[in-house]
């Protein structure tokens, strides 16, 4: 009896503990430290504590981290194992499928979704879509960019980079070696705290090379126990807004009642090449986060991120105007065409007013894709629209901080995608004309000798001639330029020579060289205008349509020779009588005269059109081949005179 109350006083002490565990790492989730609540959390699954709340909150903390493998395998425990799951980590497990390419499952279980949630507040803002507009989005719609990964992302976190007058600034985690800073470890991912780096940039062939690496710290800019970031520059240089965690007077993180640091947007001026002024803008707030600022074209609006009340998601996009005199009007939402239920976040307005924006709900490979919208534009009013950007920009993995220089020539992105140096690293883009060449040789089929003076077009696949060229005396014909991902036909042609095409495909790849040989059969061997077999039906002496396509041929031959005389002959079978073939193949000679005149020969040039029966046969056979007995039907043209 002794022995059973110890045996269940130590079971109620072991749940104890891992009950006292969850609650630990829950606190630990609270603060951000993922990684150090995952390892909580899974030492009390190893304990049978595979509760609800503990495989969500795994889930949670990988996909916090962008982590889609892992947050997969934890939410489909949790999704698998218990049916009243919150609708909330059906559309985050949604994602992760989604992140993961598994696109059909992600459409099966959005229909589940949308039976979970409730009155609308959990659907909108997320689509079915086709498992081709997936590829669609994933294969890229344009091929035409240039995406490098910049030779100064480290193997921590780096993103969000700015150019301005070849000025670099970004965002990164990297370690500092600068011995007055002394670096702390941020727990929620296990790097140093984010802070403001510049660098000049050197651009040679749109190879960037990030050089002068340094920290932003004039007056203070950087603090060694806080994040600052996510940040915009005038253009002129001399404006800088970026986010920073709440801090107060003494430069230290500053919490609300449930221990949260949110984060502020504030606001620097450059003087004597440093700085200063730093100001907290006013519509920040202790009880929410505030940050990611970006600029309009004209710098009249302040666009941003947060979480405040009054949304539409987890955090929305708002925009405050900025009056001549520094200070700020009310701030507004953008509103529902592009806030949802999801995260909208890291907002950029190009030259043109587009806004570009990232977010994990729109129509996206998975996690977070660039957006861009024209809402921003005057004449969009009823005509918003919504497009995902696609690839090479998105991935399966979260892409964001997206940027686009003044004349549109290039730009950066951020990514945590897979084949990259770090957690985040910076990617440079250009646009470029994808062009590729296509050259080769034109050549005498029969004899295998160079042909020269063959005209040869590329058609594209319309129909329409896009170029022409004259091969050179040796054979060779060049196109310098052509498109990339195009397919074309190639179209040979010579005086005398039946012509020859070929289809061909280009790829994606910028600078290819494509080669295509052409060989052309000559029509006049001997003294005798030779095409392929002019066919007729057993019995039959009308043209067939495949005979007709090739009397085409004499026919430009003797267009192209106007003094040239032909004499036609005709032949039979040997089925049926001597007598019925002979008047059979005089038929068959005058029809094949006749579509020839009909084509706007003169008749003088055709003196003759013999019918020649089965007299001479090319087979001798008792019991001919069904493929022997349309050879032996045929029509010769012999050329009777000297016409050159």
């Amino acid at each position: 009896m002794k022995s059973k109350t110890i045996l269940i006083l130590l079971f109620f002490f072991g749940l104890s503990i891992y009950a006292q565990k969850v609650k630990v790492a829950d606190k630990y989730y609270r603060d951000f430290a993922y990684m150090k609540a995952a390892e909580l959390y899974i030492e009390a699954i190893q304990k049978e504590d595979s509760s609800k709340h503990v495989l969500t909150r795994i889930g949670d903390c990988y996909y916090n981290n962008s982590n889609s493998e892992k947050a997969y395998f934890w939410f489909n425990k949790a999704i698998r194992k218990y049916d009243n799951l919150h609708p909330e980590y059906v559309y985050k497990y949604i994602q992760t499928l989604r992140s993961l390419e598994k696109y059909e499952e992600a459409n099966t279980w959005l229909e589940e979704f949308r039976k979970l949630q409730k009155n609308g507040e959990y659907v909108r803002g997320i689509e079915s879509v086709s498992l081709e507009k997936f590829q669609e989005l994933s294969a890229g719609r344009d091929k035409q960019i240039r995406i490098i990964n910049l030779n100064s992302n480290t193997n921590y976190s780096d993103f969000g980079g700015v150019e301005v007058h070849g000025n670099f600034y970004f965002t990164s985690s990297r370690k500092d070696d600068n011995a007055a800073r002394k670096m702390k470890i941020y727990k929620w991912n296990g790097e140093p705290f984010l802070n403001i780096y510049t660098s000049k940039i050197n651009r040679i062939d749109s190879i960037v090379n990030v050089s002068e690496i340094s920290p932003l710290v004039s007056d203070n800019i950087n603090l060694a126990n806080d994040h600052e970031g996510a940040l915009t520059i005038t253009k002129d240089g001399k404006t800088l807004y970026f986010t920073r965690n709440n801090v107060n007077k003494r430069k230290n993180t500053s919490y609300d009642k449930e221990g949260t640091s949110n984060l502020k947007i504030y606001r620097a001026r450059m003087q004597n090449n440093q700085w200063t002024n730093i100001e907290e803008l006013p519509f920040n707030d202790k009880t929410f986060s505030t940050g990611h600022p970006a600029l309009s074209p004209d710098e009249k609006t302040l666009f941003f991120v947060s979480d405040r009340e009054g949304g539409f998601g987890q955090t929305d996009i708002y925009k405050v105007a900025i009056h001549d005199d520094g200070s700020f009007g009310n701030v507004e939402n953008l509103g529902e065409n592009i806030n949802t239920i999801g995260r909208e976040v890291f907002p950029f307005v190009a030259k043109d007013s587009t806004l570009y924006f990232s977010s994990d709900n729109h129509i996206n490979l998975g996690l977070l894709d660039i957006f861009k919208s024209n809402i921003l534009k005057k004449e969009a009013e009823e005509n918003i629209y919504i497009t995902n950007i696609g690839a090479p920009y998105n991935s399966g993995y979260d892409d964001f901080a997206f940027f686009l220089d003044h004349n549109g020539d290039f730009g950066y992105f951020s990514s945590n995608r897979t084949g990259g140096k770090g957690s985040d690293d910076i990617y440079t883009f250009d646009r470029y004309e994808c062009k590729q060449s296509l050259t080769g040789v034109t050549y005498d089929k029969r004899t295998s000798d160079l042909l020269s003076n063959v005209t040869v077009q590329l058609i594209d696949q319309t129909g329409k001639i896009i170029s022409t060229t004259i091969s050179n005396e040796d054979g060779q014909y060049n196109f310098a330029e052509i498109s990339c991902s195009k397919t074309y036909t190639i179209l040979a042609t010579k005086k005398d020579y039946r012509s020859d095409n070929k289809q061909f495909s280009t790829t994606a790849t910028n600078g290819t060289k494509n080669t295509l040989d052409l060989y052309l059969t000559p029509l006049i061997i001997n003294k005798e205008i030779v095409l392929n077999p002019i066919y007729f039906d057993f019995d039959k002496y009308d043209i067939r349509p495949d005979s007709a396509y090739e009397l085409e041929n004499l026919v430009n031959v003797m267009k192209d020779n106007p003094k040239m005389i032909i004499n036609i002959e005709s032949h039979t079978d040997n089925r049926g009588t001597d007598q019925y073939n002979m008047k059979l193949s005089e038929r068959r000679a005058n029809a094949t005269k006749n579509y020839i005149l009909s084509r706007g020969i003169d008749p003088s040039r055709i003196p003759s059109a013999v019918g020649y029966g089965e007299s001479q046969l090319l087979h001798q056979c008792k019991r001919c081949t069904e493929k022997e007995h349309e050879e032996n039907r045929r029509s010769m043209f012999k050329i009777s005179n000297d016409y050159l």
